[in-house]
């Protein structure tokens, strides 16, 4: 529709157009379902893919360095990032979903990395591994103090390295 409706495609409004009016779909309830088959997040990945290589000048580069000059991450990041703010909202008591319910603290005295790890308990299905309370354990554990003990959720959106590498490994 955004292709056929605009007549000014300028990357400038076609991304705040597809950031407003598709990319909601796209990303809508991602804490409470995620695609986990690779068929599936190839789907919604490749509606992304075609938004910007509909951006005027950028039909000819790789979609990487599309997604960069547009200032966009892909849809795996994305989910990720959602999973993380949403946790770090119930850690901080900012969500009405408690904490307690769904994880446990790692209180072993470890003295690496943050002080508040979540114990990852045994899963035995594949099903069960999938959910938000098991895919945002590895992630959240790998976090940077600074981020985890920031007073808002904004911060979690900065990219450290170790973020970075967290990120690149639990997408395609």
């Amino acid at each position: 529709m955004i292709k056929r409706t605009i007549v000014y495609k300028s990357a400038d409004t076609l991304v705040r157009l597809y950031k407003s009016l598709v990319r909601p779909h796209l990303e809508y309830c991602t804490a409470a379902w995620s695609p986990h088959y690779l068929k599936d997040r190839k789907l919604l990945e490749k509606i992304q893919r075609r938004f910007t290589h509909m951006v005027p000048g950028l039909q000819e580069l790789p979609y990487e360095s599309r997604l960069i000059s547009l200032k966009l991450w892909t849809l795996d990041r994305r989910r990720v990032r959602a999973d993380l703010i949403e946790l770090f909202k119930m850690v901080r008591g900012l969500s009405t979903v408690d904490v307690n319910t769904f994880f446990e603290f790692d209180n072993t005295g470890r003295t690496r990395g943050h002080c508040l790890k979540l114990r990852k308990g045994r899963v035995s299905t594949d099903l069960r591994q999938n959910f938000y309370t098991e895919r945002v354990f590895n992630t959240w554990n790998q976090l940077e103090s600074s981020v985890v003990e920031s007073e808002s959720p904004n911060l979690t959106l900065t990219l450290t390295p170790k973020l970075i590498l967290a990120l690149s490994t639990s997408s395609m």
